[in-house]
């Protein structure tokens, strides 16, 4: 089957900490990770790592970034033939400030307003599953047009001009707890969920698909036959979340395919995101899918 991934690529550059940086203060580092990301092209290379047949749609700068991130896909076996190569615009980038002492990460990203593509997305290619990110909607709403039989997913990790709209035409919309807070206007914490409940029940009456919200070191929620389901993630000790999210999205598009339960696949690709939290960068910490399966075989 071929999954076709729409969206951003980005360059990360990681640089670990052992705590937040205080302001106005020089640091020395000892260490810097480098690496393609952005979510449509991290979920491409989880996939391609995982033996799917991906194909990535997505603009980049002529750069050096722009060119290791086509090296990086080709060398994981992502076919680039859709990539687009902008003119005189820079690649995105993503500086990270990563907290090791706590795992979480700070994230500034510098993207050009002239980085999309600049034509009609019209191909032989017919996929069978599409993974969107919510970016380039012009690509994105060509792509759902063009192939009414796919299979849609879409990550709404944030509000964006057009993700709604997108989201509406997909079979499974992955949504992030900030992304519906947002939509709904329920601002909820964890420990009530009585009001995620009430929030998702509210969002979900807007679109066809299925609706799945990851909840970081809770799981990820669905609701079935009425009733909902919280699908608990695994316990880890967390070094960087960089990529998590994105690594959840790709291990979640690759068990649909395979055509496992709606359950199944969240439960795998939980595991999937969690594992990923225990290395420093999203390419360098994305597990193996034997991992994946020998630790569900050990929940």
């Amino acid at each position: 089957m071929k999954i076709l991934c729409v969206g951003q690529s980005a360059y990360d550059i990681t640089i670990p900490v052992d705590s937040y940086p205080e302001e106005n203060k020089k640091y020395k580092i000892n260490e810097v990770y480098e690496c393609g990301g952005g979510s449509c092209n991290n979920a491409a290379y989880l996939m391609a790592k995982w033996h799917d047949e991906v194909f990535i749609a997505s603009p980049i700068g002529m750069d050096d970034y722009g060119k290791k991130i086509k090296e990086e896909l080709i060398k994981i076996g992502v076919n680039i033939d859709f990539i687009e190569e902008i003119e005189n615009v820079s690649t995105t980038t993503s500086y990270i400030i990563n907290n090791k002492l706590n795992g979480s990460r700070t994230i500034v990203t510098n993207k050009s307003p002239r980085l999309h593509f600049s034509y009609d997305f019209f191909v032989d290619l017919k996929p069978d599953i599409i993974f969107l990110d919510g970016n380039d909607f012009d690509l994105a709403m060509t792509v759902i047009n063009n192939n009414p039989e796919a299979i849609k997913i879409i990550d709404t990790g944030n509000m964006k001009d057009g993700i709604v709209e997108l989201a509406k035409k997909c079979n499974y919309v992955v949504c992030s707890n900030d992304f519906l807070r947002e939509y709904t206007g329920i601002n909820f914490e964890y420990q009530n969920i009585a009001l995620i409940h009430d929030a998702y029940d509210k969002m979900a009456k807007d679109f066809n698909g299925k609706l799945i919200v990851t909840l970081e070191q809770l799981g990820s929620l669905t609701k079935i036959d009425n009733e909902f389901k919280l699908v608990p993630s695994i316990k880890v000790e967390s070094v960087d979340s960089t990529g998590a999210g994105d690594i959840y999205h790709g291990a979640f598009t690759h068990f649909i395919k395979e055509g496992y339960s709606l359950l199944d696949a969240m439960k795998y690709a939980n595991i999937a995101g969690a594992l990923s939290v225990t290395k420093i960068g999203s390419k360098n910490s994305m597990p193996n899918l034997e991992d994946v399966i020998k630790h569900h075989e050990l929940w």
